[in-house]
C-alpha cells in the first residue's frame, strides 16, 4: 500500500469533530479541543508508528469520502477500535517477547556459573574479577590509527618482496553469496542473489544489495595480491527467462584492477574467477528465503569443484599432490551453514561473516508490531537462519565484523557466543589453563576495503564548471547528470544525495519529510534519491513499491517538484559519476538508515570528497571515528536529520574541512590493507589437513584452535588493521598523528603478517610435494588400505535404526540379498551405518549368519566412528576382526567437549530426573558410549525437553556437539559437531571415483 501518509489527515479529522473530554456527550472519540493535549492524537501516533495496514487505508478512503458528518465519525470511531486492537497485539508481542529474553538471560547466567564451577579448580586471580566490569571496560579504550597507505604503494612493494609465491583462493557464493577458500586454495561461500563481474544489478531486489559489489571486490582484490595464485568466488547458477543470459554462464573471469601492470606471474588457472554452481530449481531465481533446502545440492557441487580444482592445480603448483584449501569462508546464513559442511567434508578451517544477522531483524520486526513470532518465521523463515548461523559459531573459527556493533549488539545474542565467557576461554589459554572441552570463536572486525587508485576528487565548482562547459563546447558531461539535473529548476544548488535501496528500513520517507518541512534546507539545496532501478511501479514488489509511492506522495505533499530527484534507471558505472556530480556542487551524501551494518556508500563518498551525514545506528560510527568528515544523526529524529543537512551546506568552512577530512583519511579503508589483514587472520589458523601436518614448516600462532583476541577486538579501534598475528595492539598514541610517527613500527607489523601469510603458502607447496614423493609413514587406515572400495561399481549404503534386532537383521539381509542379484562378483559393496557401537553390530551380524567381510565399511554411533573389516583381530584394542580409520577419528575430534561436556550432560539427567515421579526419565548408557559419543537411555521422549533446548544449553556453555534421537526416541547420542553419519560417509568413499549409492532409511 501507499505507507501512512494519510494518518495526519486522519487526525486531522478526528480533531475536527468537536470539543472533547469535558463534554463526552457530544463526541464518543472523547478528544479535547483544538490546541491543547489530544490523548487520542498522541495514542494514535504512538500506536500506528510501524504499522502499514492496507484495510486501515480503505477504511479511511471511505471514511474521508462520506458526506454525512455523523457517518464519516462512526466509521473513523471503528478505525480507532481497530487500532487499539492492533496495540492490544502489539503490547501482547511485546510481553511474550519480554518473558522470552527474560528466561533467555537466567539461561545464560545459569549456563556462565556451571561452565565457572566447572573451571574453578584452576581459576586464575585475574579471572576472577568483576567480569562485567572488564567487559563495559572495553567500550572505552584507547584506540589507534593505521597510518595512511597508498594502496598502489602497498601493492608494488609487497609484489617485489614476495612476488614469487603463490596462493589459491576459492569464494564461494549460493545464488548471490560468496564463500572462499585460501591456502594455495581458500573458500568464500555466499549462497544468494545475482552477482557478475561487470554491471551489477544493485538493488534489483533484497538479494542484490551491496554485499554484491563488496565481494566481487573482494575477489578480484585477493586475486591482485602477490601470493594468491587463484580466488574462486563460488555462487548460485541461474538460467532463468527473468534474468540476464550472464548469470547461466559457468564461468566469469574477473579482470585484475590493474590489468596492465600486473604484480605476479599468472599460470595456466591463475586469477579471480566467478564459478556458478548449478542448485535448486534450474530455470527459476528465487529469494534467499526458498534456498534453504537446496543447501545440500550446493554443497555436493562445490566439495565437486574444490575436488578437481585441487587436482588441476597440483598438477601446476603442487608437485601432482592435490592443493587443498586451507579455509572455508561463509559469507550470510546460508553461505555459513553450507561452509561448515565443507570445512567437515574438508577438514579445513572455516571463517564466517554474518553481515545481516537473523536474531537482530527478528528484534527488529517484533518491535513494529506488526506480526507474531509465528508469522515472522513463515514469511521470512527466520528461525531455520538463526540456527544456520547458530551452526557456523558451532563450526567457525573466526568471525569477521565490519564493526564493534556487530559484536557488541548483534552477536551477543546468539547462544553460541557470550563475550564474558570468551574473554576467560581466552585468558585460560593464554596463560595454558584446560579449558574442560569449551571454545568460542575469535571475533575480528576488518572493515571492508575500497579501491581508490582510480579516483580524482573534483575542486571545481558548478558555476565554474558550467562557464568552462560553454568555451569548450565538446567536453560532455557523463549522461547521467543530465538525467538527474532535468528534474531541478535550479541544478546549481548543493546536492543532497542518498544511494539506497526502497526498502524501509533505509529510511529514506523520513529523509523526504525532513527535507520537505524544513524551508531553509530547501532553499538552498536539491535532494537526490538513487533508489535502484525500476521500469513499472506495480511489477516492483510490494514493499519496494510501497516505499516509492510513499515518497512521491510526499514529494506531491511538499510542492517538492524542481527540488527532488529520483531517476529510474541507472547503471553501475554510473555511480561514480553520481558521487562526482554532488561533489561538484557542494553537497552532501547522507545514510539515513535506521541500522547500518558498516555503510561502504559513505567510503566512496569520501573518496569523491562529499561531507556525510550519517545513522548513528552501526557501522557508520567506526567510519566517522576514522574520517571526521561529517555528522551523526538519530534515524528517528526527522529535526535532527533536517539540522545536520542545513548545518554542512549552509557553512562553507565546516563543509571544506568534512572534505579535506574525508581526502586525507581515506586509504585507511584499501582493499590492499584489507587483504593483508585478512590473509594474516586466515595464516593464524591451524591446518588441519593430516598431509600439511607433515610439512617442516612452523606456523607462527600461539593461540591456535583457540578463542583468540575477539575481546581484545573489540577493545581495539574496529577500523584498526595493523594487527600481529597473535593479535596484539599497536602500541600508540589515541589519535592519527601518533600512529604516523610511528610508520616505522607498523611497517615491521605488516611485514610479520605478510611472512605469516607467505610462509604459509610455502608451506603447503612443500608439503605437498613431500607427499608426493613419499607414503604416509603414520598407521591410519583409510580406502588406500582397502583397493576392494575402490574397485567397487555400485556401494548400496544401508542406513538404519530400529527397535528390535530381529527388523534390523530382517532389512540387511534383505538389502545384501537382493543387491547382490545379476552382478558381477566384487562390483557390488556396502556400507552399514547406524546408532549402534561395533561391538554391538559384531553381535548382530554374528547372531544374524552375516559375516563382517561382507561388508566395505561401518559407521557406528551415528557416525562418530568409522571401521572397516579386517581378516585379523590381533591389532585392534576390542579384540573383534574390525580397524578404526584414524584420519576420521582425529577429525571428528575438532571441538569435542569430552570429560567436561560429559560432566554437564549427566548434570542435564539429573535435572530432568529430579523429582519426577516418573522415576529415571533418562540414564547414562555407559555401555551404547564410546570416546567420541556419549549416550543416554530415554524412558518416555515426549517427558524431556526437545534436541534444541539441550543443544541450546550445551552452546550457551561454550560446549559444541550435536544431538541426536536414535531408535525411535529411546536412545540419545551426543556426537562431536564435525560428526555425522553423511560426514563419515563421504570421508570413507573414494574421491573422484564414479559410484553409484543407494541409501535405505528405516524409522
Amino acid at each position: 500500500m501507499a505507507g501512512n501518509d494519510w494518518i495526519n489527515s486522519y487526525l486531522e479529522a478526528i480533531l475536527d469533530v468537536g470539543p472533547g473530554l469535558d463534554d463526552p456527550k457530544k463526541s464518543s472519540l472523547l478528544l479535547r479541543e483544538r490546541g491543547h493535549f489530544s490523548p487520542t492524537r498522541y495514542f494514535v501516533e504512538e500506536v500506528i508508528t510501524g504499522f502499514d495496514e492496507t484495510d486501515l487505508h480503505r477504511s479511511w478512503v471511505r471514511a474521508a469520502a462520506t458526506r454525512s458528518p455523523q457517518e464519516r465519525n462512526t466509521r473513523l470511531e471503528n478505525m480507532c477500535w481497530r487500532i487499539w486492537n492492533l496495540a492490544r497485539q502489539k503490547k501482547q508481542f511485546e510481553g511474550e517477547e519480554a518473558q522470552r529474553e527474560a528466561k533467555r538471560h537466567l539461561e545464560r547466567e545459569r549456563g556462565r556459573r556451571e561452565a565457572t564451577a566447572d573451571m574453578s579448580e584452576d581459576l586464575s586471580e585475574g579471572e576472577k574479577g568483576d567480569l562485567v566490569g572488564d567487559l563495559s571496560a572495553h567500550g572505552d579504550s584507547t584506540r589507534g590509527r593505521m597510518p595512511r597507505i597508498s594502496s598502489v604503494d602497498v601493492m608494488e612493494n609487497w609484489a617485489n618482496q614476495h612476488k614469487e609465491k603463490k596462493l589459491y583462493i576459492v569464494l564461494i557464493r549460493h545464488e548471490l553469496k560468496p564463500f572462499h577458500a585460501l591456502s594455495l586454495y581458500e573458500s568464500l561461500c555466499s549462497l544468494h542473489g545475482l552477482i557478475r563481474g561487470e554491471n551489477m544489478e544493485l538493488g534489483r531486489d533484497s538479494d542484490t544489495g551491496g554485499q554484491v559489489k563488496y565481494v566481487v571486490e573482494l575477489a578480484r582484490a585477493l586475486g591482485s595480491m602477490p601470493g594468491v595464485y587463484r580466488v574462486d568466488l563460488l555462487t548460485r547458477q541461474v538460467s532463468a527467462p527473468d534474468v540476464d543470459w550472464s548469470y547461466g554462464e559457468p564461468t566469469e573471469m574477473l579482470n585484475p584492477v590493474n590489468s596492465e601492470n600486473s604484480m605476479q606471474e599468472h599460470g595456466e588457472s591463475s586469477g579471480a574467477y566467478i564459478v556458478r554452481i548449478p542448485f535448486g530449481p534450474k530455470d527459476k531465481y528465487i529469494p534467499k528465503e526458498l534456498l534453504w533446502p537446496y543447501i545440500p545440492e550446493f554443497v555436493d557441487g562445490a566439495l565437486h569443484h574444490i575436488l578437481q580444482m585441487s587436482k588441476v592445480l597440483g598438477e601446476q603448483i603442487g608437485g601432482g599432490q592435490p592443493i587443498w584449501p586451507v579455509a572455508i569462508h561463509g559469507h550470510y546464513a546460508d553461505a555459513g551453514d553450507s561452509a561448515a559442511l565443507l570445512s567437515g567434508a574438508l577438514n579445513v578451517p572455516m571463517l564466517f561473516t554474518g553481515h545481516s544477522l537473523g536474531r537482530d531483524k527478528l528484534e527488529q520486526l517484533l518491535k513494529q508490531g506488526r506480526q507474531s513470532r509465528e508469522e515472522i518465521n513463515s514469511t521470512y523463515k527466520i528461525m531455520r537462519r538463526i540456527e544456520a548461523e547458530e551452526l557456523a559459531l558451532d563450526a567457525t573459527e573466526i568471525v569477521i565484523t565490519s564493526t564493534r556493533q556487530e559484536i557488541e549488539q548483534q552477536w551477543r545474542l546468539y547462544d553460541g557466543f557470550d563475550p564474558i565467557l570468551e574473554r576467560k576461554l581466552r585468558a585460560r589459554i593464554k596463560r595454558g589453563v584446560n579449558c574442560h572441552g569449551r571454545f568460542m570463536p575469535r571475533m575480528v572486525v576488518i572493515p571492508p576495503g575500497m579501491e581508490f587508485h582510480h579516483i580524482v576528487p573534483h575542486d571545481g565548482d558548478m558555476d565554474g564548471d558550467v562557464e568552462r562547459n560553454e568555451d569548450s563546447p565538446s567536453s560532455l558531461d557523463p549522461p547521467i547528470w543530465s538525467e538527474i539535473m532535468r528534474f531541478f529548476s535550479n541544478p546549481r544548488k548543493p546536492m543532497i544525495l542518498a544511494l539506497a535501496r526502497a526498502d524501509p528500513k533505509k529510511n529514506i520517507t523520513t529523509l523526504v519529510k525532513a527535507f520537505g518541512e524544513c524551508r531553509p534546507l530547501r532553499e538552498l539545496a536539491n535532494l537526490t534519491l538513487i533508489m535502484g532501478n525500476r521500469d513499472d511501479i506495480d511489477e516492483m514488489s510490494s514493499t519496494n513499491a510501497s516505499v516509492v509511492l510513499s515518497i512521491l506522495k510526499l514529494i506531491d505533499k511538499y510542492d517538492l517538484y524542481g527540488q527532488v530527484a529520483y531517476p529510474k534507471h541507472h547503471k553501475q558505472s554510473d555511480v561514480p559519476d553520481i558521487y562526482r556530480l554532488a561533489a561538484k556542487t557542494k553537497g552532501v551524501f547522507i545514510n539515513p538508515a535506521f541500522i547500518e551494518p558498516f555503510g561502504l556508500t559513505l567510503i566512496e563518498a569520501a573518496a569523491y570528497g562529499l561531507p556525510i551525514v550519517a545513522t548513528k545506528n552501526g557501522g557508520p560510527v567506526d567510519i566517522h571515528r576514522v574520517l571526521d568528515n561529517g555528522l551523526l544523526v538519530d534515524p528517528h529524529d526527522q529535526q535532527s536529520i533536517a539540522d545536520a543537512l542545513l548545518k554542512l551546506v549552509s557553512d562553507k568552512q565546516l563543509w571544506a574541512k568534512c572534505r579535506q577530512n574525508g581526502l586525507k583519511n581515506i586509504h585507511l579503508f584499501s582493499w590492499p590493507e584489507h587483504c593483508k589483514t585478512y590473509l594474516s587472520r586466515i595464516a593464524s589458523c591451524r591446518p588441519r589437513q593430516p598431509q600439511w601436518q607433515k610439512s617442516d614448516v612452523e606456523y607462527d600462532n600461539s593461540e591456535t584452535d583457540s578463542p583468540g583476541d575477539s575481546l581484545r577486538d573489540i577493545q581495539d579501534l574496529s577500523l584498526n588493521l595493523k594487527l600481529s598475528l597473535d593479535g596484539e595492539k599497536i602500541e600508540g598514541g589515541s589519535n592519527l598523528d601518533n600512529v604516523l610517527d610511528t610508520e616505522e613500527n607498523a611497517v615491521d607489523e605488516i611485514s610479520r603478517a605478510e611472512n605469516a601469510v607467505l610462509k604459509l603458502s610455502r608451506g603447503v607447496i612443500e608439503g605437498t610435494q613431500k607427499a608426493a614423493s613419499a607414503e604416509r609413514a603414520d598407521n591410519n587406515v583409510g580406502p588406500s588400505k582397502f583397493p576392494a572400495l575402490r574397485k567397487r561399481k555400485y556401494i548400496f549404503v544401508i542406513s538404519v535404526d530400529c527397535d528390535t534386532t530381529s527388523d534390523l537383521l530382517e532389512i540387511i539381509s534383505t538389502v545384501v540379498e537382493v543387491a547382490g542379484k545379476d552382478r558381477d562378483a566384487g562390483s557390488v559393496g556396502f556400507i552399514l551405518s547406524t546408532a549402534l557401537t561395533i561391538s554391538d553390530i559384531h553381535s548382530l551380524l554374528i547372531s544374524g549368519g552375516l559375516s563382517p567381510t561382507e561388508f566395505d565399511a561401518f559407521i557406528c554411533n551415528s557416525g562418530s566412528e568409522l571401521y572397516y573389516p579386517s581378516s585379523s583381530s590381533e591389532d585392534s584394542p576390542s579384540g573383534l576382526p574390525y580397524v578404526v580409520d584414524l584420519d576420521y577419528r582425529s577429525h571428528t575430534e575438532y571441538r569435542w567437549g569430552g570429560e567436561g561436556l560429559r560432566k554437564t550432560l549427566v548434570r542435564w539427567v539429573a535435572s530432568i530426573n529430579d523429582g519426577k515421579a516418573e522415576g529415571q526419565l533418562v540414564e547414562e548408557d555407559e555401555s551404547g558410549s564410546t570416546m567420541h559419543c556419549y549416550a543416554f537411555k530415554v524412558k518416555d521422549p515426549s517427558l524431556i525437553p526437545p534436541v534444541k533446548e539441550l543443544r541450546k544449553l550445551m552452546r550457551i556453555q561454550a560446549l559444541r556437539c550435536h544431538v541426536i534421537y536414535c531408535q525411535n526416541g529411546p536412545k540419545l547420542n551426543v556426537i562431536p559437531v564435525l560428526a555425522s553419519r553423511s560426514q563419515a560417509l563421504s570421508f570413507g568413499m573414494p574421491s573422484g571415483s564414479s559410484l553409484g549409492v543407494a541409501s535405505l532409511h528405516h524409522p
